[in-house]
Formats: structure tokens, sequence, C-alpha cells
């Protein structure tokens, strides 16, 4: 229900910058200086289609794909409280959006995990799991405005290779010119490395040589990106005027809006590559397992490990 019967007439252009105003301190980039609303023309132009046409403002979000593989970072292949807060902040981003702009809005995860499977080494019965225990979540919660799409909507259930396979083969950028991405455009630069960061980080009982093991991850991400790109190609199709959010860092007036999900100390911390510390002043913060457990003490829900508890 919206929380005003009053129309609102401010400009379309007003409006628009009014609603993306409550996104910016949420903001996920490495630029240094902040930003205001006019800085994103992009964002703007699509959030104006949806208030021009009275209609909820539609944002997709392509992630929340699985836990993590390595056990020091995650307690488990199930959502826990990293993802309840999570999704609970972004349900709350809607409702602060529908009190500026009454018809509301609504966040799509678009969850990933089985477009990349094979290449993050999660088995596709975990990353069932995991996007299942996320609906669930959603609906125990009562966080209304928010939904899970997934390769099972998109494919049914035709094999998870031939899935991933179909989805590569129509989508995905040639590795020739993602690698030519790379040398040229510092922002893939970095997302490169980030993803062959986290491809080291989350590989555990590998028996070779370090070199060995960033040599293959590094492969490995070049993948990664591949099927991101398809994916956010895919997302675009079946969601076509969607507001484009992206869980890694964005440069100001990028067609990507990034958005920091929860509090944490390095940018790129997700809810399924750490843990949830809720601190002694009652705030809550991401970090690796192995980390939050020596700082707090293991607290269970549903009997499955949650979270961890500081004091």
């Amino acid at each position: 229900m919206p929380l005003t019967t009053a129309p609102d007439t401010r400009p379309t252009s007003s409006m628009s910058a009014a609603i993306l105003d409550l996104l910016l301190p949420y903001h996920r980039t490495t630029d240094p200086a902040p930003a205001v609303a006019g800085a994103f023309a992009h964002q703007l132009r699509q959030i104006a289609g949806f208030v021009r046409a009275g209609e909820p403002v539609v944002f997709t979000l392509p992630g929340f794909p699985c836990k993590s593989p390595n056990p020091a970072k995650v307690l488990g292949h199930l959502p826990d409280q990293g993802e309840r807060l999570s999704l609970g902040f972004l349900n709350t981003l809607c409702e602060a959006i529908e009190r500026v702009h009454p018809p509301g809005a609504r966040v799509i995860i678009c969850s990933d995990g089985h477009v990349f499977g094979d290449l993050i080494r999660v088995p596709d019965d975990h990353i069932d799991a995991y996007a299942d225990g996320l609906r669930c979540l959603i609906r125990e919660s009562g966080l209304h405005r928010l939904s899970v799409f997934d390769l099972r909507d998109v494919l049914g259930d035709l094999p998870h290779d031939t899935k991933r396979a179909q989805v590569h083969e129509r989508y995905a950028p040639t590795l020739e010119a993602l690698r030519a991405e790379v040398r040229s455009e510092d922002h893939t630069l970095a997302l490169y490395r980030g993803i062959t960061r986290f491809l080291v980080d989350d590989t555990a009982g590998f028996t070779g040589t370090r070199s060995a093991l960033q040599r293959t991850c590094r492969t490995r991400a070049y993948g990664v990106i591949q099927r991101s790109r398809a994916w956010g190609d895919l997302i675009a199709e079946h969601h076509p005027g969607s507001v484009r959010l992206s869980i890694h860092p964005q440069p100001i007036g990028a067609p990507k809006f990034g958005i920091r999900l929860l509090d944490a100390a390095d940018v790129w911390t997700t809810p399924w590559h750490s843990a949830a510390l809720h601190r002694t002043d009652g705030t809550w913060t991401l970090m690796p397992r192995a980390r939050a457990e020596r700082l707090g003490r293991l607290v269970h829900r549903d009997g499955r490990p949650s979270h961890y508890e500081q004091g």
C-alpha cells in the first residue's frame, strides 16, 4: 500500500533524481569522490521510464550465486544471516522508494550460480539448494518486493551443462575480445584481477603449487567474466528496461549501478563469500568465517549455523 494517497506533482526528472538519491548512500564504487544523482544519466533515463508509466521501478541484480566452496570463508552451502540481512536491506530500499514514488519498486535477484558453477567448482545441487533457500527466506520474511530469477526460469529442467553451453554460445563475448578489453580498460582489468583473487581464495584442498593454482584461476576468471556478460545480456532480454544493479564496484556514471548490501572492510566482500558478525555496538559486518570465529561465538538459527555474535 502506498504510504500517501496524495498525487505527487513533481516533474518526472526530479522524481527520478529523488529515487536515485535513495540509492546513492549505498553506491559501491572505487571512485573516491561522492557523486550526485545527475552523474548517473543512464539510470535516470531508465527510472524516468517507470515514473512516466506510473509503474514500480524494476531493478535487476545479478548475484547471490551460491556459497563459496571454501569452509574458511563461509558457514555452509545454504543462505544464512548475511543473505537474510542483505535481502532485508533490498526490500527496505524498495519501501523507501515507495514513499517517494507510490507505485514503489521491486528487485529481481538474478541468481547466477548455475551460469558458471563448473568454473567456480560448486556442485549444481548446492546451487539449487542455495537459490531455493533464497526463495524461502523471501517468502518467510514477507519480502514481497523481491523475487528470484535463475536459469531454471529460462531453460527449465535441461541438464546444467547443456544450459551453460547454450547461454555461453548465444551470449558470451569471445575470449579474444575479452583479453583485449582486459589489456585496454582499467575497470575490466580490476574485475579480472578481483575474480582471479576470489577463485584462488575460494579453492580448498588444492595439492599443486601456488603458481599453478594462480595460473588455472586466471584462465577460469576469463570464463567467469564471459559467462557473467552472457548472463547480463540474457537478463536484459528477459527484463527489458530494468535498472541494472551490480554487486561489483562500478565507476560513477557506468551503465551498471554498484550497490553495497552490507558493511565490510573490502568493497568486493559479499554475503556468499563470508560470514556475518553482529558487533557489540549493534551493527553488522561481513568477514571470512575463520576471522569471525575468532571474534565472536557461533549462533544457530532454525537448527543451522547463522552468524557470529561479538561480546
